[in-house]
């Protein structure tokens, strides 16, 4: 298995998910250990230093699914921010969980949606809050 890309967390982002993964069940979201590891791993650092390359939370994302070669450009959000339209994917969906904290160019082998592995391809960051300035969004 290809070794998995180093990632970034803004401390801000890390605290509140880490808030939302204690209080949800792990019969409620499939994804939980998966997550949690990926949090454990990561490089944690103050908002103000998160390079502008890498997926934060409200993040606008192009990447691709390898196996199916569509693209897709989505904003990476909370649960609570999920308001039904097409251009959002929550950090609780296998993807949104895949994005978190991968740099540009960088791609991560994860569970897919029946638990199939799907390969995310990070394509390029259209926006990013951090860059822009927004700490603490």
């Amino acid at each position: 298995m290809a070794r998995k890309p180093q990632i970034i967390l803004s401390s801000l982002d890390l605290d509140r998910i880490e808030a939302l993964l204690a209080a949800i069940p792990t019969s409620a979201f499939p994804g939980k250990a998966d997550l949690q590891a990926e949090l454990d791993r990561a490089d944690v650092v103050a908002p103000e230093e998160i390079p502008p390359n890498v997926v934060t939370m409200n993040s606008t994302v192009q990447f691709t699914i390898q196996e199916t070669g569509k693209e897709f450009c989505l904003t990476l959000v909370y649960p609570r921010d999920m308001d039904g339209s097409a251009d959002r994917i929550s950090i609780f969906a296998p993807v949104g969980s895949a994005l978190l904290g991968l740099s540009v160019g960088d791609e991560l082998v994860w569970p897919g949606p029946g638990g199939k592995a799907m390969t995310v391809r990070v394509k390029s960051i259209v926006y990013q809050p951090e860059s822009a300035g927004e700490l603490h969004r």
